[in-house]
């Protein structure tokens, strides 16, 4: 296997998990590097791998109330209620994913100007709702009450444009619906987990017409361990971060990021 392109998709594999959590979007930065990069990654197999690995790392750092909930379901009613919570706000996503995947990975996708004003309206927005939002009313993730959760849930169907961030979104609607900043993140992260893990069956599903391809397992191997190590990095610390800081510094990042990706597209740098 070629040392550079290990070395890139090492490269990817940690911007991957570094914002996969981060209200930054993942898939935008990592649409970004392949194409800073130069990477070309047939058939999306390298980022459907390496996502998995940030879900390992998140569904490891919660292990402890993953399998508390799993365990008390026959016998808690609020372990029962905490999951019933997670179905109830991954179902939008669960329908506009069956509706509208095909059109986001072949359109959506392929649009610098999308990414970029998904950027830059999702900063704003951001902005928008730490200065004005309702006080918070629910200051843990799993005490949310059932129609917030599916409100969220709705929320979260907007990361399917490139550039929205799905922690982003589901964050900005909580913060909305009346949740505390670390309770909002949280709820994130745990959403995160049955959202990105139907997203990675059905990609794998797909994928199975074409094979797997052996010839590619170091790269893929690389980059899943990058992202699982990183994403294991940044999760707490994000978390102390947002409680203090709040939100702001990502949504000027966002602001920023997309502003110069315009400035680009139109000078004519980039396509």
């Amino acid at each position: 296997m070629d040392p550079v392109t290990l070395l890139k998709a090492l490269v990817l594999g940690i911007v991957q998990g570094l914002t996969e959590f981060l209200p930054i979007s993942s898939t935008a930065h990592l649409l970004l590097g392949e194409r800073l990069l130069g990477f070309h990654d047939e058939g999306k197999v390298f980022t459907v791998m390496i996502q998995f690995g940030s879900i390992l790392a998140v569904m490891w750092l919660y292990r402890a109330k993953i399998w508390e909930t799993i365990a008390g379901l026959p016998t808690k009613p609020e372990a029962r209620r905490f999951a019933l919570l997670l179905i109830l706000a991954f179902l939008p996503a669960l329908f506009a994913g069956f509706f509208a995947a095909d059109f986001v990975k072949t359109v959506l996708q392929e649009s610098l100007a999308v990414i970029a004003w998904s950027f830059v309206i999702g900063g704003v927005a951001m902005l928008l709702i730490e200065r004005y939002r309702p006080a918070p009313t629910v200051m843990e993730a799993d005490r949310t009450p059932f129609a917030r959760a599916l409100g969220i849930g709705v929320f979260q169907t907007l990361a399917m444009i490139p550039g929205v961030s799905r922690s982003g979104a589901t964050i900005v609607g909580a913060l909305a619906l009346g949740l505390d900043r670390r309770a909002a993140a949280e709820f994130s992260f745990f959403l995160a987990m049955p959202t990105m893990a139907a997203a990675f069956v059905y990609d794998l599903m797909q994928l199975r017409t074409q094979g797997f391809p052996t010839d590619r397992i170091a790269e893929i191997g690389v980059g899943f361990v990058a992202a699982f190590f990183a994403a294991l990095a940044v999760v707490k610390p994000f978390l102390e971060f947002v409680s203090r800081a709040g939100f702001g510094p990502f949504a000027w990042y966002r602001i920023g990021l997309g502003a110069l990706l315009l400035v680009l597209r139109g000078l004519g740098l980039v396509a």
